[in-house]
């Protein structure tokens, strides 16, 4: 259970409490925001809600922490992190718990997010003893007029506090791998969680906190994003940014500076269909892309581009496989499970009414109650409506017909959105193709 066992000193009441200098704390505000349930849209947690101040006294102890972590021997990182690791898959079913109730993720599904990241964590210590046990010698004869008469040694070095943004999506999964990177590499971190989320989060922090790492080194600040958002990512003690989300990203990138970096952010990630393809695997792959998590993934498959000549075969494959979904609350291991909230919800309501009035075929009848939406296969989208190009995060994907490989392309690389395109072809010749006319591309037979 939550906040139980291992997990007692991270709550007092009903709020749970924020982390710094290796301790568990409660905020000077007073106050505290409410996590809601999506399935039961009503509050299910309550955390912290740190004030400015309190990031300020957060990022000085990350940046005396940090300076002795440097100096910490690579394996002795690795071994922590090994620790944390094994910790944080023993105590799986308490973190899942949290990812049910928070997120609405299947219950099946939070565990493997758990278990893989406990994996993950245990895989950035053992690549970052490789990588960062290396360095490079350098000789100045490579430059043209130079001779061999000077060497360089050179070695990488962390950075210093590196601020973590997950989003809620994966927020363990994905605050690890922000984690593990910069730990390993001799940074100190600070974790910025998300609101829906938050509290897998903050018992996940506290695995770190149990495999006994150094006071300071990790920290995590729960709180509203109007108070200690902009604060966060505009301080001067951070030395480094790695955030994965949307839109918000942009106004990071805006605001943070010099400072270096790290974002994944949005995608209309396309699935090209050509007339060769194994329609069987490939209908099982946008099935599997496209409603995963009710389609609430950064690499989920947000359009398909399919050849006309098999269009009418796809679509009924897909439909079938569609009416197999089954549909309900987290706890009972649904396919599709309520969307995070109900702006959510609202939002992807909205991108299937204007597919409706603009002439899209509903394969389904559309339904939604709550944040419940059932998953809905569109055909014969075009490009004048919004779905065709905007990201639902929702188990919602559009079918746009194609008639040439061109048009697939075209319509893949007009897009705003990056991050990662699928194709379902029947040869092995054509993979060059895709994967240097298209900006991002994976390829399935």
């Amino acid at each position: 259970m939550a906040g139980s066992g291992v997990f007692e000193e991270i709550i007092e009441g009903e709020v749970f409490k924020y982390y710094t200098d290796g301790e568990w704390k409660k905020s000077a505000s007073g106050k505290s925001v409410a996590i809601i349930n999506p399935t039961t849209r009503t509050t299910q947690y309550k955390v912290q809600a740190c004030t400015q101040e309190e990031v300020n006294k957060v990022i000085e102890s990350s940046k005396i922490a940090q300076k002795q972590w440097a100096k910490t021997p690579l394996w002795k990182r690795a071994e922590l992190l090994h620790k944390a690791a094994a910790i944080l898959k023993e105590h799986k079913a308490p973190i899942a718990e949290c990812l049910v109730k928070e997120i609405a993720k299947p219950a099946k599904d939070s565990v493997t997010e758990v278990v893989r990241s406990g994996d993950l964590v245990s895989y950035c210590a053992e690549e970052g003893v490789r990588i960062l046990g290396e360095g490079k010698f350098l000789v100045s004869d490579s430059f043209p007029g130079n001779e061999r008469t000077k060497y360089c040694l050179t070695s990488k070095i962390p950075l210093g506090v590196v601020l973590a943004i997950p989003p809620f999506n994966y927020p363990v999964n994905l605050a690890v791998s922000k984690i593990g990177p910069a730990l390993i590499a001799g940074n100190s971190l600070v974790l910025k969680p998300p609101t829906q989320g938050a509290v897998a989060c903050l018992h996940m922090v506290q695995c770190f906190h149990l495999a006994g790492f150094p006071k300071g080194l990790i920290s995590c600040v729960t709180g509203k994003g109007s108070e200690i958002g902009d604060f966060l990512t505009m301080h001067p003690g951070v030395n480094c940014i790695s955030f994965t989300g949307g839109d918000t990203g942009i106004a990071i990138s805006k605001k943070a500076g010099m400072v270096p970096l790290q974002m994944e952010l949005g995608g209309k990630d396309a699935c090209i269909v050509l007339e060769d393809a194994d329609l069987d695997l490939v209908a099982a792959n946008i099935i599997k892309g496209g409603f995963s998590y009710s389609g609430q993934r950064c690499t989920a498959v947000k359009v398909v581009l399919v050849m006309e000549s098999v269009a009418d075969a796809l679509v009924e494959k897909v439909n079938a496989k569609v009416a197999k979904l089954k549909v309900g609350p987290p706890e009972e291991d649904r396919d599709i499970t309520p969307v995070v909230s109900e702006s959510s919800a609202n939002f992807i309501e909205g991108l299937a009414k204007d597919a409706k009035t603009k002439g899209a075929t509903f394969c389904q009848e559309y339904k939604r109650e709550g944040n419940l939406i059932w998953p809905l296969l569109l055909d014969n989208v075009r490009p004048d409506m919004r779905i065709a190009w905007e990201e639902p995060f929702g188990p919602i994907v559009p079918v746009i017909r194609i008639n040439s490989i061109e048009e697939g392309i075209h319509h893949c690389n007009a897009s705003n959105f990056g991050l990662q395109d699928k194709v379902g072809w029947g040869g092995i010749m054509r993979k060059p193709l895709f994967s240097k006319k298209i900006k991002n591309t994976r390829a399935f037979k």
